[in-house]
């Protein structure tokens, strides 16, 4: 038989082996929970739920864009670009990347090892019967040597198939950093502002009752009257001064809040301070949407980053069930050695062949460790279903509190309007001399405490309508390698390591449902 015809008998066992192995894959394919009472869920927001006439307006990715205010709209652009919290979101996801490169360099020979040897020997003898002398000796050694362990079961591919998972749902978690941070900043925007209308509601009432000290103070200097009314008004009116300071300090510790947010320290944000003084809090009446609730809700990004720890661990259950056949691997050795002993022949050795190992006797281990993975699955299972069950509620507590707040927002309306006309009456009673300065004291409170709670309710309505289009999981947008990771970053971490193309690579495009799509591999 010729060489090659012997050859050609050896490799076709290993052809037949791979063929073998690209079709084997054990461990279940990934399905997505089932949720079964979302197609029941058909939720109408309470009358929320509104077709808008121009599509632009329902767009969830700029839903803040409702309330019309500039300055929220610079600093939800600034946060995206400096927010720390969403840059190690970025970073995570070139972490995961590489992760996957690594689990997809698997499927490739893993054992690719070069050897080499020099041995230096001198052998001095003296002393005895033999004369003295001294010997030397250089050998010399090379080798190469190769194992591939062939993926017959599907355990290298499984486990690539997770890595792509994680990878997914790094990218899921970046853009659900990017809804919360959106939310947060504009929560904290608005309840800045919201302390800045109470600082001004509070010193409105101090200008008030400061004249009715002072018109107590001159009718008591006259005597006409007793030092209480006096001692009275000074008492309410040091009382509404006082509260200021510690809205101040709520308001600096809102605005620092908003600094940090934005990665900057402590101090003026430049989006807010030159303003004009800020008018009333916006009233959103109704919420414009293009979908129902229950197809927004399964696309919310944190949704689908527990989707993707469900399909990475359902294929960890395959790389462990592969534990349970025989590893076959191809290894190889090419070697030479040689010496400066005369006589000494220089030596080749060529190695080739299969190699098999088989853990037959597990004793349960490699069982228990599947069972372990399953039970993992069963967690990360009941995790997704928890994670949109709660996102359900979190879209229904926020539509009921729209609509309450919208309804308690009239009758404050009234009630604001009362208070004044009632302080009105007493003070005019009061200079006729009808009624005692109790009831303008009365009066005074009533207004400033109406006043504030409609206030507070207006901040309340606000923040009841940020937290209904987070719970839609609006606010994010698919990002670019660029925006997840600015530049000076990637190339900070060019100089200190080599990342191939990793740094440069785009991210995956978008599959019909605006999740990336899946990959299969990067390297």
């Amino acid at each position: 038989m010729k060489p090659g015809q012997r050859l050609l008998r050896r490799l076709l066992p290993l052809a037949g082996a791979l063929a073998v192995s690209a079709c084997t894959v054990l461990g279940p394919d990934y399905r997505e929970p089932e949720l079964p009472w979302l197609a029941a869920w058909q939720s109408d927001l309470y009358g929320q739920v509104a077709a808008p006439d121009d599509p632009a307006h329902a767009d969830l990715r700029f839903w803040w864009r409702v309330f019309d205010d500039p300055a929220l709209d610079a600093l939800i652009e600034a946060a995206r670009h400096e927010n720390p919290t969403l840059r190690i979101a970025g970073l995570r996801i070139l972490e995961s990347r590489a992760v996957l490169g690594g689990a997809d360099a698997a499927r490739y020979p893993q054992l690719q090892q070069a050897t080499g040897a020099v041995d230096y020997v001198n052998t001095g003898t003296s002393g005895g019967s033999l004369p003295d002398g001294d010997q030397e000796l250089v050998s010399y050694q090379a080798g190469f040597n190769l194992a591939w362990e062939l993926d017959f079961w599907g355990r290298f591919r499984r486990a690539i198939e997770s890595a792509d998972a994680a990878f997914l749902g790094s990218i899921a978690n970046q853009r659900n950093g990017q809804v919360l941070l959106a939310a947060q900043v504009a929560d904290l925007y608005y309840a800045y502002r919201t302390t800045q209308l109470r600082i001004a509601i509070a010193r409105s009432n101090a200008e008030i009752q400061q004249r009715s000290y002072e018109i107590t103070q001159r009718i008591y200097e006259s005597g006409q009257d007793s030092e209480l009314d006096k001692q009275q008004a000074r008492t309410q009116y040091l009382a509404t001064l006082a509260k200021i300071p510690a809205l101040q300090i709520t308001g600096t510790g809102l605005r620092n809040a908003l600094c940090a947010l934005l990665g900057r320290p402590p101090g003026e944000l430049p989006e807010i301070a030159g303003r004009p003084a800020p008018g009333a809090l916006p009233r959103v009446e109704r919420v414009l949407l293009r979908e129902i609730p229950a197809s927004l809700l399964l696309r919310r990004p944190d949704v689908r980053a527990a989707a993707r720890q469900v399909a990475a661990q359902s294929a960890q259950i395959g790389v462990a069930e592969a534990d349970f056949y025989p590893s076959i691997a191809l290894f190889g050795t090419l070697g030479w050695s040689a010496s400066s002993l005369a006589g000494t022949p220089d030596t080749t050795t060529l190695g080739i062949g299969p190699h098999l190992s088989w853990n037959i006797f597990d004793h349960g281990l490699i069982a228990s460790n599947v069972r372990v993975q399953d039970a993992r699955l069963q967690q990360l299972i009941e995790s997704y279903r928890n994670t949109a069950l709660q996102a359900a509620r979190e879209i229904d507590d926020a539509a009921v509190s729209i609509v309450k707040t919208a309804e308690q927002a009239g009758i404050l309306d009234e009630s604001v309007q009362a208070s004044e006309r009632a302080l009105e009456i007493a003070n005019k009673r009061y200079q006729e001399g009808y009624a005692d300065f109790q009831r303008v004291l009365d009066a005074q409170r009533a207004l400033f405490a109406q006043s504030e709670s409609r206030l507070v309710n207006q901040g309340n309505h606000v923040s009841a309508v940020i937290a209904l289009y987070k719970a839609l999981g609006g606010g994010w947008l698919p990002a670019t390698i660029d925006d997840v990771v600015q530049q000076d970053t990637r190339d900070s971490m060019r100089q200190r390591a080599d990342w191939g193309g990793l740094l440069d690579a785009p991210l995956p495009e978008e599959g019909a449902a605006g999740e990336p799509k899946q990959t299969g591999s990067t390297r």
